[in-house]
């Protein structure tokens, strides 16, 4: 009996540490097993081992802690003030906020390309600055300080800095054998799928209170601030590189560059690519004048029976889930046509915006935002296709970072003339409409025939 005791007492205790085992093991499995499935996706196909991994994951926290802030702004001040107040307060703080970035973003490239670490600092520095303005942020959105709006503009403007230096770090972290089409597929992907799996936390933390989506923000961008630096140090490496020019060829040179300049042959972009780059502004300055002027068009007059957070919550997902769309059907056609592929995808915004503008209502203006979306994400794809393809690889990490730099300027312009705007649907979709159509009308015809020629431009030596 004893020895049953002493088997029974032996067999508890061996069993006990082997339950709390399995209950650990159960718990933790989810997310184990999930980390380590996105870790394979992210780095399979050598992405892994050149660092383009990495990227992808960064990408995915910027896009999470960009939607907390987002979503604890959406939810709280957006609609603490007289609609008119807060657009004259957003149209300020963006003229203060942006003209400095839109000034100094033509020589960060080069800046950085002389610092030591100057790209992995760069992305360092824009996922701190929004780490500690969400800090800023998380006190402003219960007390409604003057200092809430610079903070989130400032939040603004780090994450435009951070496309800018993402934008050139990505050709130099490409496996062998991975088109640039591919690799910002990825990138761009991943960036949506942890928007789409962030927002929803955001929206629980917001109910626990205002503050909330703000700290899990400033965790996020820490983590982003940590993960910036473990990118391999050839991100950093100007070693070969020039500067690009974004002009056509010699003849079509501009400002200090009029002047002659070192082998300007290798250093301009082609016609396809500054044709392409112009219809890409265009969407881009779509895109911003929709996020503004619908912001406080819905906040007005919300979509009907909805409220006007659910009413910008069903276009934000409408534009989400276009951009997702479009980056998935990018990667399934990898640059085939990047030019045919531009042209038609901005015709078909282009008649989105009028149908929109003609027969304003609810259903359109999603729509709108949803082909806008999925125009944005397969022109961009194409645009880099086409870098990739007509630019000398000496200077194609600057030719990104400078059609980046342009195309984020076009956002700032279009969201600038979208706050200025009456809040009227018809006028200002028209004015949409009018944007896209002055962008597709100045380069159709320079991608087409670049389209019928291949491409191919002459290069000096």
């Amino acid at each position: 009996m004893a020895a049953a005791r002493t088997d029974f007492k032996g067999g508890g205790r061996g069993r006990g540490p082997g339950r709390f085992r399995a209950v650990g093991r159960a718990l933790h499995l989810p997310v184990t097993g999930t980390a380590r499935s996105i870790r394979r996706a992210t780095h399979a196909h050598g992405a892994g081992e050149s660092g383009l991994g990495k990227l992808i994951e960064l990408h995915g926290v910027n896009g999470a802690g960009d939607v907390m802030i987002t979503v604890a702004l959406a939810s709280t001040v957006f609609f603490s003030v007289p609609t008119d107040e807060a657009r004259g307060r957003v149209a300020l703080y963006l003229a203060i906020t942006m003209a400095p970035f839109t000034l100094l973003a033509p020589v960060i490239g080069p800046l950085l390309d002389r610092v030591p670490h100057g790209r992995r600092a760069a992305m360092a520095g824009a996922m701190l600055t929004r780490a500690l303005l969400a800090l800023v942020l998380s006190g402003a959105v219960v007390t409604g300080g003057l200092e809430l709006y610079p903070a989130a503009l400032g939040v603004l403007v780090a994450s435009k800095a951070y496309g800018v230096v993402r934008s050139a770090v990505v050709p130099r972290l490409l496996p062998p054998g991975f088109s640039l089409v591919k690799a910002n597929s990825r990138v761009t992907l991943c960036g949506l799928l942890a928007t789409g799996a962030a927002a929803p936390i955001g929206a629980g933390l917001q109910q626990i209170g205002p503050r909330w989506p703000l700290y899990g923000a400033f965790v996020i961008f820490v983590a982003g601030t940590f993960l910036s630096f473990s990118l391999p140090p050839k991100v950093d490496s100007a070693r070969g590189e020039d500067t690009a020019l974004l002009a056509a060829d010699e003849a079509h040179l501009h400002g200090p560059h009029l002047k002659p300049v070192k082998r300007p042959g290798l250093r301009t972009v082609g016609p396809a690519v500054t044709h392409a780059l112009g219809a890409n502004a265009a969407i881009r300055g779509l895109s911003g004048f929709l996020i503004f002027f619908l912001a406080f068009l819905l906040r007005e007059h919300p979509m009907t029976g909805q409220s006007a957070a659910v009413s910008l919550g069903i276009v934000g997902v409408a534009a989400g889930a276009g951009n997702a769309l479009g980056t998935a059907v990018g990667a399934w056609l990898r640059a085939r046509a990047p030019e045919i592929i531009i042209v038609t995808v901005v015709a078909c915004v282009l008649g989105a915006a009028v149908t929109a503008a003609v027969f304003f209502g609810a259903v359109l203006v999603a729509c709108l935002a949803a082909v806008a979306g999925f125009a944005q994400a397969l022109a961009k794809l194409s645009l880099d296709a086409l870098i990739q393809r007509d630019v000398p690889e000496p200077v194609r990490t600057s030719a990104f970072a400078r059609s980046e730099t342009l195309l984020q300027m076009a956002w700032v312009v279009g969201g600038g003339i979208g706050i200025a705007l009456p809040l009227h649907g018809t006028l200002g979709l028209s004015v949409g409409a009018a944007i896209v159509a002055a962008g597709w009308l100045a380069t159709v015809r320079g991608l087409i025939g670049s389209a019928r020629h291949g491409g191919a431009r002459p290069r000096v030596a």
